[in-house]
Formats: C-alpha cells, sequence, structure tokens
C-alpha cells in the first residue's frame, strides 16, 4: 500500500499511483470527506455536473431558503450594529 510522509508545512506528497489512480494533475483540488473511520480524499473537477452529491450527508437535515435568508439578515444586523458601535 503506498504511503505518504507529512511535511513541517503540513504537505504531502501523493503517490504516483495514487495520482494516476485518481486522474490528478498539476492544480487538481482535493475535497476531504470526514466519515466515521477516516477521510475519503476525492478529487473536484471543474464541471458543476460533478458537484451532485457533494454535500450529501454532511448535515442533520437540509435547511430551507427562508431559513438562509434568515441567517444572512441576522447576519448583516449583526455586522451592522458592531460596525456602528466601532465608529465614534
Amino acid at each position: 500500500m503506498p504511503t505518504a510522509t507529512l511535511t513541517s508545512k503540513g504537505q504531502i506528497t501523493i503517490p504516483l499511483e495514487i495520482r494516476n489512480a485518481l486522474g490528478l494533475h498539476t492544480g487538481a483540488t482535493l475535497d476531504f470527506v470526514q466519515e466515521q473511520d477516516g477521510f475519503k480524499v476525492r478529487p473536484l473537477h471543474s464541471s458543476t455536473a460533478t458537484l451532485k452529491g457533494r454535500f450529501a450527508g454532511r448535515v442533520a437535515r437540509a435547511v430551507s431558503i427562508a431559513e438562509m435568508d434568515e441567517a444572512i439578515a441576522a447576519q448583516a444586523a449583526e455586522r451592522q450594529t458592531a460596525e456602528s458601535k466601532a465608529q465614534p
């Protein structure tokens, strides 16, 4: 089984065998998906079709558009309050 060593900068070199199997090339982007016993590494491709299902299982339930709007409004109000307190 191929192995890799982590450098002091937090970098690893992915073995050629793995890069070939995943179809990786210079500049490729990887997604790390946490699972119960570790992480799954998936290459991300530039096509939007490849994003389908990428976030499946990462949240307990889907968030509605109304809930998103409420969260955005609350964050905007919080930022506005913080900015007004910071100004003399």
